[in-house]
């Protein structure tokens, strides 16, 4: 993880002990997955460099400071979703400090950052998905590979999450995986049918891959945990054999099936228990997905939805 360099003005010393002190609560307390903790580390690295040109020490923080360094992201060209992002992780720092009796108010905590447009997820159809979960072979990377990928799209895992598995956590009696997502909350999912099929012949092919102590449900050649990028990867080079047309990762799997549970359930609240997000309003991105589908099947279905020279 990239800690801050260390400063030579003996006042920024306190600074820079707190932003590593910070560092390490994501990392052991809030266990944050090593994706998410480096982009927290290089937004507070980006803050902690601005605070040393301006020569400002902790107790000179102010609103003025925060909207200073804004606009200074701002004229360097980030956009507002990144501007957003990186005045969240400036504002849980300093909240943070104030926990802790470094600092008595959060200068941040009215500092607004200009509104991004919602970009509404890429998905796939169900047809389309169909065709990539066509894996043909019985090698063991290929049965490897059904399994991951009809798992993700199965219960709308994360890469994390799916990478993260282990083999007590899958219940084949039960139809259920025991899964950690962000925050270290843990959450039992449903798996499908063909998720099952697809585990089971896994399963029967994993002891020839896997290391004798391994306890990862998802091993690699060399018979350890699979990487994250591994999995990646293999999605690319499936997509490319499968010829999808579209660019595919591993969390078009997991918008698609958050797109498809809502399009069938119309139940927002159950599909954010599923996708285990702390808020429903991420959920509800899927229902904008969901009106366009309903939207362009009105244009191409009614009669008045469209103008007689179109």
């Amino acid at each position: 993880m990239p800690f801050p360099p260390p400063r030579s003005a003996a006042k920024n010393v306190r600074f820079d002990a707190n932003l590593n002190a910070y560092l390490r609560h994501l990392k052991d307390e809030r266990r944050l997955s090593p994706h998410t903790l480096k982009a927290y580390a290089r937004d507070l690295n980006d803050f902690s460099a601005f605070c040393l040109r301006e020569d400002l020490a902790l107790e000179a923080l102010d609103s003025y400071v925060i909207r200073r360094y804004v606009a200074e992201c701002h004229r360097k060209g980030l956009s507002p979703r990144s501007l957003a992002r990186r005045l969240s992780a400036v504002r849980q720092f300093l909240g943070f400090l104030v926990r802790v009796g470094e600092l008595a108010a959060n200068p941040a905590i009215h500092v607004q950052a200009p509104k991004p447009s919602r970009r509404l997820p890429a998905t796939l159809d169900a047809d389309q998905v169909a065709k990539l979960l066509a894996l043909e072979g019985d090698d063991e990377l290929t049965v490897r590979d059904r399994a991951m990928l009809e798992l993700l799209y199965s219960s709308g895992l994360r890469l994390a999450e799916l990478v993260s598995l282990d083999l007590v956590d899958l219940d084949v009696r039960d139809r259920s995986v025991r899964v950690t997502g962000k925050g270290n909350k843990t959450r039992v999912l449903p798996v499908g049918r063909h998720a099952l099929t697809a585990l089971d012949a896994w399963l029967r092919q994993r002891t020839q891959m896997a290391s004798v102590d391994e306890q990862a449900l998802f091993v690699s050649q060399r018979g350890t945990r699979l990487a994250a990028r591994t999995v990646q990867l293999r999605l690319k080079h499936w997509a490319r054999r499968q010829a999808a047309g579209v660019n595919i990762h591993p969390h078009l799997l997991r918008h698609s099936f958050a797109t498809h549970m809502l399009e069938s359930s119309r139940d927002l609240r159950a599909v954010q228990e599923l996708l285990g997000h702390a808020s429903i309003s991420t959920t509800q991105v899927y229902t904008h997905l969901d009106f366009q589908h309903l939207a362009q099947i009105y244009d191409q279905s009614h009669p008045r939805a469209r103008r007689r020279d179109e």
